[in-house]
């Protein structure tokens, strides 16, 4: 990289960060998720800003053919990789005693039905999968990223509404939170399907059943070991009193512990970002967060560095790739919209009722669970960049992220601000819970 280039790339994160921090804080004070102003941050300043002050820069720095580009393209998936690793370290009281058989109707009946459903409608020919799909993608691979997209719970973004709102903990945020990590984990699995089934394209007919089935198998396998075996083998390797890194730096080694879960998942094929979700959770203990207390503040650090520069450099980004040109097709972001909203809260609602809930409960379970967030904002990043789906459902899949949140956020606070409860059998949990809570100071609350 010459000077040029570097003074150009220095340009462009120096702009990026103020815009997408600005346009967050500015959100922010109108109660909306700050995940909105960093996008609009990055479909602003792009072709708005640094495209007017210097054009040449601009196509110079967003080509990822330069070396620029490539080194804000490893900045992009940086970012991406330090959400979900945050996300998971965030995690906590999954399963509870209370709230086991809940959770189990959450998953069964919301994701599995709404999930069967949306194969079944385009097993029917009734998704239009040929308006969706990328240069690279196969129509049932396309299928199952729509299934995926309709099903998927945002961890990042519920986490961060639940913490601002000051209900951090109570029931119906460990509720969420376990339901949401692992409808995750479940759907990272079939994503990971999806990929493959894509790659398979080019493999003969009878190696594709072979290729998915190895591709699955080795996802499974990494799965089991991160949330099974790892938490007790980085507890081990935590305390060891020869454990030279974590004594020299407890930020560097848990930094070192993320690249490493990366590494092997990049050679065993497994997905890089739910490799990265369970990296968080292994380091903080695992099911039980044994490890929580102790990582405390070398995983706060890292979740400021990285909710400082990282992640809204990531989102910023996702709102440069939105496609607001001939591409992009009002019709697929409405039919979308509305189409998976429907599905998703009626599924879940009929799950939340068939749990136990009624009324007022149910509603809030349901929109809550709805809000796509972070989550959905990836799925569409790693469909897209693996070419399976086209620009315009990529950009309709980020949107339908950022507004299902955005309601997820203005309804419980409405609630709230009702002074109602957000479950009824647990009525002392409504405001002023934890009236006047700020995130500042609280570093497992800001990785959310």
């Amino acid at each position: 990289m010459s000077a040029a280039e570097f003074g150009h790339f220095v340009l462009t994160i120096a702009v990026l960060l103020g815009a997408v921090h600005g346009l967050g804080f500015f959100v922010e004070r109108l109660k909306q998720p700050r995940i909105v102003g960093e996008i609009l941050a990055g479909i602003l300043v792009g072709p708005f800003v640094l495209k007017l002050l210097a054009p040449s820069a601009f196509h110079q720095v967003f080509s990822f053919s330069s070396s620029s580009g490539t080194v804000l393209g490893f900045l992009y998936q940086l970012g991406l990789v330090q959400l979900m690793f945050c996300s998971g370290a965030e995690t906590r009281r999954l399963l509870a005693a209370e709230n086991r058989k809940k959770t189990i109707w959450l998953i069964t009946v919301s994701d599995l039905g709404s999930f069967l459903f949306v194969l079944g409608i385009g097993a029917l020919g009734l998704i239009p999968l040929a308006r969706l799909t990328g240069p690279l993608g196969r129509p049932s691979a396309t299928l199952l990223i729509v299934a995926i997209a309709v099903s998927v719970t945002s961890i990042p973004v519920i986490s961060r509404i639940f913490w601002d709102l000051g209900i951090m903990r109570t029931r119906f945020v460990s509720l969420l939170l376990g339901y949401a990590v692992l409808e995750d984990i479940a759907l990272w699995v079939v994503l990971a399907f999806a990929m493959a089934l894509a790659k398979s394209g080019s493999v003969a007919g009878q190696h594709l059943g072979g290729t998915v089935t190895a591709h699955v198998l080795s996802t499974f396998i990494y799965m089991v070991a991160a949330m099974v075996f790892m938490p007790m083998v980085l507890r081990w390797l935590g305390q060891a009193r020869w454990n030279m890194l974590y004594q020299a730096s407890p930020v560097g080694y848990i930094v070192f512990v993320l690249m490493a879960y990366c590494a092997i998942a990049a050679a065993m094929d497994v997905n890089l970002q739910f490799a990265a979700l369970l990296a968080g959770y292994g380091v903080v203990g695992g099911i039980r967060g044994t490890e929580r207390e102790r990582v405390a503040e070398p995983v706060g650090a890292i979740a400021k560095v990285s909710f400082g520069v990282f992640v809204p450099i990531y989102f910023g980004l996702v709102g440069y790739k939105l496609v607001f040109g001939r591409e992009f097709s009002w019709a697929v972001l409405l039919v979308f919209f509305f189409a998976s909203s429907a599905i998703a809260v009626a599924t879940k609602s009929l799950a939340a009722r068939l749990g136990g809930f009624r009324g007022l409960d149910m509603v809030n379970i349901a929109l809550t669970t709805n809000a796509r967030g972070g989550p959905g904002i990836v799925l569409a990043s790693v469909a897209y960049e693996a070419k399976l789906i086209n620009a315009a459902f990529y950009t309709a899949l980020v949107i339908t992220a950022v507004v299902t949140s955005q309601v997820c956020g203005a309804w419980l606070r409405y609630v709230l601000g009702k002074g109602l409860p957000l479950l009824s059998s647990n009525p002392e949990e409504t405001w002023p819970l934890e009236a006047g809570q700020s995130t500042a100071g609280a570093p497992e609350e800001i990785a959310a």
